[in-house]
């Protein structure tokens, strides 16, 4: 992510009323809520962690232990029980 000097896009007056604030700091602004963007919808990581858990859920069909899956796949067996649980539904 790259930074924007305050100077160049923030009227005087507003730049004033942030320093009082929080002056000389760095601060995040956060998209508005209408232009965010859902977590994955960038990339294919949505689609790989689906493909991963159908897989998960298959070889635990196949007769996979929990523990088994978890070495496997290198997740926690918490993580693998969740998976499964929302898969069977």
């Amino acid at each position: 992510m790259g930074y924007i000097k305050a100077e160049t896009v923030l009227p005087a007056e507003i730049i004033e009323l942030i320093q009082q604030y929080v002056d000389g700091k760095n601060i995040y602004i956060p998209r508005k809520a209408d232009g965010r963007q859902k977590w994955g919808a960038g990339t294919q990581v949505r689609q790989e962690l689906f493909l991963r858990n159908q897989q998960i859920y298959a070889d635990y069909l196949a007769g996979s232990r929990v523990s088994e899956l978890a070495s496997k796949y290198f997740l926690s067996e918490k993580s693998i029980q969740r998976i499964l649980r929302t898969l069977r539904k």
